[in-house]
């Protein structure tokens, strides 16, 4: 019987660090559970757009150009071969993140006038 993904249960098993796990697969995509808190490094996916949707806490999504802020119940679609790094606003944030399976992810540099800090 197909059974339901328990999200406040996986997200309460990750106290501290960072966390992305598959949790289900959708035709040709991954859903994922990312628990951080902190900074994710600078990257881009050439071959996939990738969504965020944040179920707890707030996220800062930063780019060349600026940052969006996310926070619970809000949703953004970054397109592919954008530069973008993901971080938690606050201590910790919980996230689903929904990426082609298999997507490239490639290390990126900051912008050159992004400070090193948030």
């Amino acid at each position: 019987m197909i059974q339901p993904i328990d999200l406040r249960a996986l997200a309460a098993g990750t106290q501290q660090g960072y966390s992305n796990r598959v949790l289900t697969s959708v035709n040709d995509h991954d859903v994922h559970l990312s628990v951080m808190d902190a900074p994710y490094f600078w990257h881009r996916h050439p071959d996939s757009d990738e969504t965020f949707y944040v179920v707890e806490g707030a996220l800062a999504v930063d780019f060349d150009d600026g940052t969006v802020d996310l926070h619970a119940g809000q949703l953004l679609t970054v397109p592919a071969g954008v530069r973008h790094r993901t971080r938690p606003l606050g201590a910790r944030s919980v996230n689903l993140t929904v990426e082609k399976t298999r997507a490239t992810t490639v290390e990126c540099a900051a912008p050159p006038h992004w400070p090193r800090e948030p």
